[in-house]
């Protein structure tokens, strides 16, 4: 027999007459039947029946799913006006069916399980926050902490994706409730209720019971597709207009609160449509603009100035375009509304019917039209559709004035640079120019701004109505959504676009396609270097700064940092340059590999990655011995050098002789693009340079750190896995000797001290930690048994953080085109720079070539000069100039310009007005005037600017002599390739580079600094007593010497002496073969001073005994009286032998050139000799080595061995920076004479290496 299932059955029967009812009502039978659903719904696995009919509605999805369509139903039988029905039962049916819904798509419905105690519906509501829930079957009408925690953490959810999809939006979480509807069924421990009724759940979520609710993302996914978040977004739209429409404008004759605003007297009346608003950039540019008020009239025009940038309203909040002072100015100024969409027809509406815009003619400028266009777009839509609504006020960024030529006179102005600089390359090079740049709308004078509105035709520009593609660009220029677009657009612009200056109606998206993309590029050309130099502009103008500072001597940064900022053009923060030379001059591990400065001072350590550098006033820098190997010289001259301002700045880039974009690695952060570039070895480096010459296959190179002792292993084609180094000692002690590069000390020591701790949420698992480092990282680390079992079961450099990886998949840098360049590996680095530095050695070698060749040719026209002279067939004297000129050129002698150039122009002298101009320009403007152009007068001074007692015989075979060795050095030129040339420097360099690491371990491995290895100076010693000696000439050209005083003591840095024999009866002078003053002095330096200066004391020493008398008693005059040396021997048994070198200074002009005044002649201080005894330095000061070396103008002996000329030659001078008196500082000179042949004369040189003179900023001629 079947047993039956045991149930529990309650009947009950109401007491209708207890509650005054014949019947129960219709409502009543409705409570009892939703209450049967509810528990259809809401209990699981049980079968429901009402009057005997099974219920289908078996889980609680089901149960969402009826309720959410009887609702659907009743609004869609409301908007119909049929008598509402919740549900539709018929008779064959146990479970009510929802009729067809007409009109309309039902609403999504999203349902979740998440566990045992938990189910959860969700729908979009109809603008208010609804919610049907059940705590353990019981209907919580009035909801309660469960559905407040629900609901709060689906509004969280969603709040996260409202902010990255709009942040700017004006949402609030009860805007995010509001369109909610909730179902939540749930089972509570012990309940708690406000009432009997159990409508409101109290009981806090803490005692729920069972696990912490969470959702789930598969649930807030589901949620988002519902299609809330536009929803929502819609709705903070509608709020963000309704706020932004309280502050509109309206059209009305005067309004006030804009002290600033230059109003039009006719704005807002009903001619207001042909008023223009000028809006400017700044106060100053204000100024110019109302200067320009009295040509046009203040009736039709008003001016207001904008306070920095605009705001980029398409990613501003509503709150934020509220509080922006500007953006509500013009509307109100304007008489703008919101929204409004305008047109030809209600553009009366508005006070102004014109918007010019006046910026200055730079980037930033071109930014803030663009921003003034997003604006205008965004929030007024039709405004830029109407002709002619926006207009720019354009002023010249560049006034040239020629001085020279057909067009002598004429005022030319340029609106952007390119236009400028092709000019300057093509009809520039006809003429000479004055050039004046305006770099804002302030260097204007009022005069230039009435002259300016005079002609408005010609400044103004209008901007073409706008189109449907400009409003594409316009949203990729300055959306946050288009980024990756950006990137692609950025990446595509081509070097030397811009904006034809001939338009006279600029369509926009020639605007933002060729002007404003400059803005964003100008951002990357900061942040992204050049893979030739692996510069970024501000460490490109640091070298060139050092370089034409002479900086061979150490200068405190903070002095360097004003030098370049005046110098080079660097138009940013005085910080961000100080970083620069402190980042360029680090050399501890993990920063430079090859630093192009040398550190004095406290420059940042490895503890703290450099941030803890002093500050700049207490360090001083120096250019590296290395940076001059790596940056040859001679490269300069095929450089091309950038204008800013008046000035000649940094090139567009260098080129070392291996690509520093791989030795130092780089990082950076632009517009659109980033770079992250490890460093490689050198040496590796230069082994590919040679593989690639000789067509072998390249090395793989891995990143390398100078002074790193870590582990480096390629791990994937684009990620290599560096790791540090650590030991187990004993059985609970641990030491770590190397971290991964570039993780400072200070990192890993926090790591270790939060594990010597402890934190909330992990206990210490450290027993003890001791820091010993010395030169290297050491760190001790002592566990427990259980945490160095743990340890090493993970592995002790996972645990510890010493493993980490080096990506070389974002390697970003401007390729040889100045295009953004994304590179796959690094050889493709390699490959861009090895093409373009192979190409420049073979310029190099035409343009030495050259150079030689003119130099030889030259040689040859001196030699054959003084032989004319010497065999009578040419007479000098008692000629005019012009006359000289002619009859050399009728001997077929070519004249030769200031870069040693020949030329063979006629003399013209039927023009002498011309060559009194000119003179005019070098006398009054000789610093301001751009090419000077060179007169047939000029080009004959390596002729007629020999001195006198240089047109000797020995002279003339001297200079052939000279001749044949030029001739040599051309055939060995000539006789390399470039690829030559280029070994040559790199094996220069391998050399430099080795000498270098050494040098760098023995610094880093002494505790203690070898004192002896320091510069000092010379101790001082006892004076030596003077005796006067006569000098005989070798050379015979005593006749033509200079006899005349001299006043002023020209600069020098070795005299040498020479020991007599004790038993000559009388002192001879002996000339000791010439040494070789090229290689030593530099082109046209003799090692007694300056070519041409007649005031030195030793300016005219050369083969004249009556030169040397002068000098000697003038040095005898400074000598203390004869007497006993230190050890008591007599000086008259030692006197010593002066001697002569054999230079033939020439300081008369045969004939007189036309006198040039220059800052330095103006200049000249008197230079005082007083006795020194310090030990000589034997080559000369960098300076006289330039001084001299403007160009093959005199006859000179050494001028034509400047190409030969090793910037390294010249030793860095023993004086420290922090004493430098530039200016100011007299020169001492000291003659010492002892047994002794290399005791010499020493120059007290400046103490950064500066000669003190005012014209320091000439020194880097030898590498322009």
């Amino acid at each position: 027999m079947k047993k039956k299932e045991e149930y529990t059955e309650i009947i009950f029967k109401p007491d209708l007459a207890k509650f005054g009812m014949d019947k129960l009502d219709d409502d009543i039978l409705g409570v009892l039947k939703r209450r049967v659903y509810d528990l259809s719904g809401s209990v699981k696995d049980i079968s429901v029946t009402l009057n005997g009919k099974r219920l289908k509605i078996r889980n609680f999805k089901q149960y969402i799913e009826m309720y959410v369509k009887s609702l659907e139903k009743i609004k869609a039988e409301e908007n119909n006006s049929p008598p509402p029905q919740l549900l539709n039962e018929d008779s064959e049916s146990s479970t009510p069916q929802p009729t067809p819904i007409a009109g309309g798509k039902l609403p999504t419905i999203v349902h979740q399980i998440i566990d045992d105690r938990w189910e959860l519906g969700f729908a979009i509501s109809d603008g208010n926050f609804n919610q049907v829930s059940f705590v353990n079957s019981i209907a919580t009408t009035s909801g309660g902490s469960h559905v407040n925690l629900v609901s709060d953490l689906i509004v969280e959810k969603l709040m996260e994706q409202i902010k990255k999809k709009n942040k700017r939006a004006m949402i609030k979480p009860f805007q995010i409730k509001s369109n909610m509807f909730l179902f939540i069924n749930c089972l509570i421990e012990n309940p708690a209720f406000t009432s009997q009724t159990k409508e409101q759940l109290t009981t806090r979520v803490s005692q729920f019971g069972g696990k912490k609710l969470s959702l789930p993302d598969d649930f807030i996914k589901k949620i988002l597709r519902t299609g809330i978040i536009d929803n929502i977004m819609d709705i903070a739209q509608a709020n963000a207009d309704k706020a932004l429409k309280k502050n509109d404008g309206s059209r009305k004759n005067r309004i006030t609160g804009y002290p600033k605003l230059e109003d039009a007297n006719k704005a807002g009346t009903k001619d207001g449509r042909k008023c223009t608003l000028i809006l400017t950039e700044g106060d100053s540019a204000l100024t110019l603009a109302v200067a320009g008020l009295a040509v046009v009239g203040r009736d039709l025009y008003g001016c207001y100035p904008l306070r920095g940038k605009m705001l980029n309203v398409r990613e501003a909040s509503a709150d934020q375009i509220l509080k922006n002072a500007e953006i509500q100015a013009i509307k109100q100024i304007m008489g703008l509304q919101h929204k409004k969409r305008y047109d030809s027809t209600n553009i009366n509406s508005l006070r102004y019917g014109h918007i010019m815009i006046m910026t200055d003619q730079d980037h930033d400028g071109s930014h803030i039209k663009g921003l003034i266009i997003n604006f205008l777009e965004t929030s007024f839509p039709g405004l830029l559709e109407i002709p002619e609504f926006l207009i720019e006020f354009i002023t010249p960024i560049v006034k040239v004035k020629i001085l020279t030529g057909p067009k002598k006179k004429t005022t030319l102005s340029f609106y952007n640079m390119p236009e400028y600089e092709a000019w300057r390359d093509d009809e520039g090079l006809t003429c000479s120019y004055k050039q004046k740049y305006y770099k804002g709308l302030g260097t204007s004078s009022p005069a230039e701004a009435r002259e300016y509105f005079s002609q408005l035709d010609k400044h103004l520009k209008k901007f073409h109505s706008l189109k449907e593609e400009d409003k594409s660009l316009i949203d990729l220029a300055f959306s946050k959504k288009k980024a990756d677009e950006r990137k692609e657009w950025l990446r595509c612009f081509q070097p030397g676009t811009f904006l034809d200056p001939t338009l006279k109606e600029i369509p926009i998206s020639d605007f933002i396609n060729k002007e404003l993309i400059l803005f964003s590029m100008a951002d990357n050309i900061r942040s992204i270097p050049s893979v030739l130099d692996g510069f970024k502009p501000s460490q490109r103008k640091i070298l060139y700064g050092c370089y034409k500072r002479n900086l061979t001597g150490e200068i405190k940064v903070s002095q360097l940092v004003g030098y370049i900022g005046e110098h080079t053009g660097y138009h940013h923060g005085e910080a961000s340059l100080t970083q620069s030379i402190v980042s360029l001059a680090q050399d501890f591990v993990g920063s430079n590999n090859l630093n192009v400065l040398v550190p004095h001072g406290g420059f940042g350590s490895r503890a703290a990655g450099g941030k803890d550098a002093s500050a700049a006033r207490y360090i001083f820098t120096e250019l590296s011995a290395l940076t001059r190997k790596v940056f040859n010289p001679l490269d300069n001259p095929l450089l091309t050098y950038l204008q800013d301002d008046e000035q000649t700045v940094e090139p567009e880039w260098y080129l070392p002789v291996l690509p520093m974009l791989l030795v130092n690695g780089t990082d950076g952060i632009g517009s659109g693009w980033s770079t992250n570039i490890p460093p490689f070895n050198p040496k590796d480096i230069v082994s590919n340079i040679r593989a690639m010459m000789n067509g072998d296959e390249l090395m793989d190179m891995k990143p390398w750190f100078r002074g790193w002792d870590g582990f480096i292993e390629r791990i994937s084609k684009d990620k290599f896995k560096m790791e540090g180094n650590i030991e187990q000692i004993d059985d609970n002690t641990i030491e770590i000797t190397e971290l991964p590069a570039r993780m400072w000390t200070i990192t890993m020591k926090e790591y270790l001290l939060q594990g010597l701790a402890g934190t909330d949420r992990v206990k210490p698992w450290i027993k003890d930690m001791q820091e010993q480092h010395g030169i290297g990282i050491k760190f001790v680390i002592t566990l427990t048994d259980e945490e160095m079992k743990k340890a090493l079961s993970v592995g002790l450099k996972e645990k510890f953080k010493l493993t980490t990886t080096i990506s070389t998949s974002n390697m970003v840098a401007f390729d040889p085109q100045g295009r953004i360049k994304k590179y796959d590996h690094v050889n493709q680095i390699l490959e861009d720079y090895y093409h373009v530095r192979l190409d420049y050695y073979q310029r190099r070698k035409d343009q030495l070539a050259t150079q030689f060749s003119n130099q030889l040719e030259k040689l040859s026209c001196q030699a054959r000069f003084i032989k004319l002279i010497i065999d009578k067939e040419l007479v000098v004297s008692n000629k005019k100039r012009l006359d000289l000129i002619e009859e050399l050129q009728s001997l077929k002698f070519p004249g030769f310009d200031k870069n040693n150039n020949p030329v063979y122009a006629k003399i013209k002298k039927e023009n002498p007005e011309s060559l009194s101009d000119i003179e005019e320009i070098e006398d009054e403007a000789n610093d301001t005037v751009v090419n000077v152009q060179v007169t047939i007068n000029s080009t004959y001074d390596y002729l007629l600017g020999m001195q006198i007692w240089s047109l000797t015989r020995e002279r003339y075979e001297k200079l052939l002599k000279q001749r044949d060795e030029k001739e040599a050095e051309l055939t060995e030129l000539l006789g390399k390739s470039a690829k030559d040339l280029w070994n040559s420097d790199l094996d220069e360099f391998l050399l430099s580079w080795d000498k270098s690491l050494e040098e760098y371990e023995e610094q880093r491995n002494s505790i203690i600094p070898d004192k002896s290895s320091k510069k000092k100076r010379a101790a001082p010693k006892r004076p030596r007593k003077a005796i006067k000696k006569e000098a005989d000439d070798d050379d015979g050209d005593e006749d033509f010497g200079n006899d005349k005083k001299k006043n002023k003591t020209a600069k020098q840095s070795t005299l040498p002496f020479k020991k007599t024999d004790s038993s000559s009866s009388a002192p001879k002078v002996k000339t000791e073969p010439k040494p070789e003053f090229p290689s030593i002095f530099g082109s046209g330096s003799s090692p007694f001073g300056k070519n041409g200066d007649k005031k030195g004391i030793f300016g005219g020493f050369g083969s004249s005994s009556s030169k040397f008398s002068q000098a000697f008693s003038a040095f005898k005059k400074q000598s203390s009286p004869l007497g006993d040396d230190d050890d008591g021997e007599d000086t008259k048994r030692r006197q010593p032998k002066i001697v002569v070198s054999d230079n033939d200074e020439d300081d008369d002009d045969i004939v007189e050139k036309p006198k040039v005044k220059t800052a330095s002649t103006a200049t000249k201080r008197a230079t005082t000799t007083k006795a020194k005894t310090a030990k000589a330095k034997t080559a000369p000061s960098k300076k006289a080595t330039r001084k001299s070396s403007k160009g093959l103008d005199s006859d000179d002996d050494d001028i034509l061995e400047i190409s030969d000329l090793d910037s390294e030659s010249t030793p860095a001078p023993s004086a420290r920076g922090a004493r430098s008196r530039r200016a100011t500082t007299k020169k001492s000179y000291a003659i010492e004479f002892s047994d002794n042949d290399d005791e010499e004369m020493e120059e007290e040189e400046e103490e950064d290496g500066d000669d003190g003179d005012d014209d320091d900023e000439d020194d880097y001629s030898d590498f322009e």
